[in-house]
């Protein structure tokens, strides 16, 4: 790799990421790899957007949640990640085995925590029922960029809060469009 980015970190992030890669197992070493996969450029995430969009019923929750999601990556994955060019841990240093194909985008925020926590937040705005899962998920998720050696602890906190805060701000802003679309269709 040409240009591994800025190496910047905080003593505890390397300690805790070490710490991490010494409860390695089996069960979590075949589990991890297949939980991060979920958040591989969102499709999961997506899908489950598509979804909401397809029932009707749910049609106001998939709105928000692609509204949530466009807001979020274009936060993260469009200014955030090129203008910070931080690397990753396991581009500092390869000598560690990592249990996935290796990123090559930088890594704050971690678009995956970012992801995750925007649909699961926008999700728990309307429907706890799926929301609490979809929260759980997304901390495993999160966890697993950590345990896989891909991110940060820092990249996934501030992935996280861009996600919570994307899928509340949203909630407003879908709850505004439809309240003006509901006017005019009053008013017509």
């Amino acid at each position: 790799m040409e240009n591994i980015g800025n190496i910047f970190y905080f003593d505890w992030e390397l300690d805790f990421l070490h710490w991490l890669q010494g409860m390695h197992n089996d069960v979590l070493d075949f589990i991890l790899p297949k939980i991060t996969f979920l958040g591989n450029a969102g499709w999961f995430w997506i899908a489950v957007i598509l979804l909401l969009l397809i029932l009707p019923y749910n049609r106001k929750l998939g709105v928000q949640c692609a509204i949530a999601l466009i807001l979020t990556a274009l936060v993260c994955n469009v200014i955030l990640k090129p203008s910070i060019m931080r690397c990753r841990p396991c581009w500092l240093e390869p000598e560690i085995p990592i249990l996935t194909n290796m990123p090559h985008d930088y890594s704050f925020p971690s678009g995956h925590s970012n992801v995750s926590f925007t649909v699961a937040t926008a999700i728990l705005t309307r429907n706890k029922k799926f929301g609490i899962p979809a929260i759980i998920l997304a901390a495993i998720i999160a966890f697993s960029r950590l345990y896989l050696f891909v991110h940060w602890p820092t990249d996934v906190i501030v992935g996280t809060i861009t996600g919570i805060c994307g899928g509340i701000v949203s909630f407003y802003i879908v709850n505004f469009i439809y309240n003006k679309i509901s006017a005019k269709k009053l008013t017509a």
